[in-house]
């Protein structure tokens, strides 16, 4: 019993040991033994042992030497970007982005394009063909990929397999639908709140680097918020925090009257372009199409317009109002595809309006320096963290 329980104690250290150095490496870049030494405090040897286990596993790769104290060279290593393979995917209600990465993050594939239909079957069949694309550019199958990152709108119910309040889906609402994503690319897959993603993106790239408290306010076809509490992501007890589209706010709008309404939430249905369009359109501005062309008159000085952007401004400093009183965040990026477009319109408004509605100084308030990109960016931040679990993982009982 003692040789046992020595064994098992001794495979756990080593193990350990692994992880830490396979961590450093990765965090240092090109590094060598004595410089992994002194930064996880083991001792050179163990050191040693960890490296050529992890070499020998594929984990890790000797990349030359640096010349050290007395003319002695010293080893150089780093972690080999082909050890795994993350698939970063954004599926929104126009468009689908699909980013292929390497273990160390480089995106060695990428390709956007418009969606082939919300409904299940041939969004999944979209996804595939994608994926197998980027695979094969990359000179992999879709089943050496180590893990998928799906961002998508709604909650992911991990119990029955469905995705609720992602009225942009539909069909996506059935029990064991979510289940589909398994056959895309290898079998490990993770289902994110893609405005969830967008802000661990901007955490990761963005503006929110160093910012320990901040949110990020998508609005475009739907409205939502990714939560950054204390440099984590807050999801809440169902996943469901950040689901901003159902405050109550713009109560008295016609809007709010057609059927639609109900299943988007009262903030969303007014505030969202469709929202913003149908206001432009009810004030006199019948030619406005999308809410690119409301900005774009109101940018022209046009007054109608301008006043229907004065509403949107009313209805978002409401929602900040809220969201600062429970929050107190220090930055809100605003993002998709009408936040982004808002710099000029929106910020300086938004700030002068939250003056007179919190109790304190209001939040910093910022364009997404990331656009169309913070979901993806999100997925693959998420993404290689596990994939890197993943490939210790799995390499184990070969080391």
């Amino acid at each position: 019993m003692q040789i046992t329980t020595t064994a098992s104690t001794t495979s756990v250290l080593r193990v350990m040991n692994e992880r830490a150095v396979f961590a450093e490496t990765f965090r240092l870049g090109k590094v060598s033994r004595p410089e992994l030494a002194q930064h996880t405090g083991l001792s050179k040897p163990t050191v040693a042992v960890a490296l050529t286990n992890l070499e020998r596993a594929g984990l890790l790769r000797r990349v030359g030497t640096r010349a050290g104290a007395a003319g002695r060279s010293a080893m150089l290593y780093e972690v080999r970007p082909e050890a795994g393979w993350v698939l970063a995917v954004d599926v929104g209600r126009s468009y689908v982005r699909v980013g292929l990465a390497d273990l160390v993050g480089t995106i060695v594939a990428r390709k956007d394009e418009p969606s082939r239909g919300t409904r299940a079957r041939d969004l999944v069949v979209q996804l595939t063909r994608l994926a197998e694309e980027l695979a094969g550019r990359a000179g992999i199958t879709r089943d050496d990929i180590t893990l998928a990152v799906f961002g998508t709108p709604g909650i992911h119910d991990k119990a029955t397999g469905a995705l609720h309040l992602a009225p942009n889906l539909p069909g996506w609402d059935r029990r064991g639908s979510v289940k589909r994503l398994a056959g895309i690319a290898g079998a490990t897959y993770v289902v994110e709140n893609d405005v969830d993603l967008a802000a661990v993106g901007e955490a990761t790239y963005g503006l929110g680097r160093g910012v320990r408290h901040f949110v990020y306010v998508s609005i475009g076809t739907g409205t939502g918020m990714g939560i950054i509490i204390d440099g984590r992501l807050y999801r809440g007890f169902r996943g469901a925090a950040g689901e901003i589209g159902y405050l109550p706010i713009g109560e008295g709008d016609p809007l709010l009257e057609k059927p639609a309404a109900r299943p988007r939430g009262m903030f969303e249905s007014v505030a969202s372009a469709d929202g913003i369009v149908g206001v432009a359109r009810r004030l006199g501005l019948p030619d406005a199409l999308t809410a690119k062309d409301v900005f774009d008159a109101a940018r022209a000085g046009d007054e109608t317009a301008r006043l229907a952007v004065s509403r949107e401004v009313d209805h978002v400093s409401h929602a900040l109002a809220g969201i600062t009183a429970v929050l107190d965040p220090e930055l809100v990026v605003l993002g998709g595809g009408v936040g982004s477009q808002l710099g000029d319109l929106f910020t300086g408004p938004l700030t002068e309006r939250l003056r007179t509605l919190v109790a304190l100084r209001p939040p910093r308030i910022e364009v997404s320096t990331l656009g169309p990109d913070a979901v993806l960016l999100g997925a693959l931040a998420i993404g290689l963290a596990e994939a890197r679990t993943l490939v210790l993982d799995r390499t184990a009982p070969a080391r």
